[in-house]
Formats: structure tokens, C-alpha cells, sequence
């Protein structure tokens, strides 16, 4: 259970620091302050000789023909770029380390070829039984 919220935790924090160093373009076309068309990415695309209604509360359009009945709109986000850079040269200390960590973490795993039991030949030892306990003789 706590590995899936780390794992959660993680993929949130990774989309974070995605979506904040990204940067993209929103584009919107804009007909009479109604939303004709947007796109991400790229351009959107104007609206045709098409007759729209008259019942717009800002202005008055009859017509796309007119000039200021049609609007353009574009959202930039610029990304960020003062995420702090990884030092990636390894000093003594660390390569000393490393190798010291490799070496007993690899010796750790390695077998031995024969399965070698040590007692196989010997006779188990006699088993020595309680006298007092089995005869049920208790000092007093």
C-alpha cells in the first residue's frame, strides 16, 4: 500500500515539473465573442462566409464580412529554465564507495556450486531424558 502512493506521488510530482518547464500556444478564433475555434499548438482557423445571429449582447454582427466582428486570440505560456542542473562528476570519496558497494553487493549473491552439508557423516547425539520429570519425583 505505501509503495502505491509513492508511486502515485511520484507520477504527480514528475507531471508537475513537466507541465511547469513546458511551454506551449493556445490560439482562439473569436466571431462575434462567440468561440469559433481554438487550437494548441498551432493556428486556428478563420470562420467562413457563413451568416450569424444577430442576437449578440456586445456587438451587433450580421455579417463575418464585417471588420471588427471577427477577433483573434493567443494564450502563450513560456517555459521555465532555473531547475537546478545535477553535479554529475564523482569525486574519490564516492568512486571508493561505489566500488566498495558493487563488490559486496555482487559477493553477496554468489552460490556455492556443490550443495556442501558439513554433518553428513556424523551420528546424531543421544538424547538425555529428565529422570526426576519422567518419574514425577519433585524435592520438596
Amino acid at each position: 500500500m505505501k509503495s502505491f502512493f509513492t508511486k502515485i506521488l511520484a507520477f504527480f510530482l514528475t507531471a508537475t515539473i513537466f507541465f511547469s518547464t513546458s511551454s506551449f500556444t493556445v490560439d482562439m478564433h473569436f466571431c462575434c465573442n462567440k468561440l469559433v475555434d481554438m487550437a494548441l499548438l498551432g493556428k486556428a482557423k478563420v470562420c467562413q462566409d457563413k451568416e450569424l445571429e444577430k442576437d449578440s449582447t456586445t456587438k451587433q454582427c450580421t455579417s463575418i464580412q464585417e471588420k471588427d466582428c471577427c477577433s483573434n486570440q493567443t494564450l502563450v505560456k513560456t517555459g521555465d529554465d532555473t531547475i537546478k542542473k545535477v553535479n554529475t562528476q564523482l569525486e574519490s570519496e564516492d568512486i571508493f564507495f561505489l566500488r566498495t558497494f558493487f563488490y559486496t553487493y555482487l559477493n553477496l549473491f554468489e552460490g556455492l556450486e556443490a550443495n556442501i552439508v558439513p554433518f553428513k557423516h556424523y551420528r546424531p547425539p543421544l538424547l538425555s531424558k529428565d529422570l526426576q520429570v519422567l518419574n514425577e519425583i519433585y524435592l520438596i
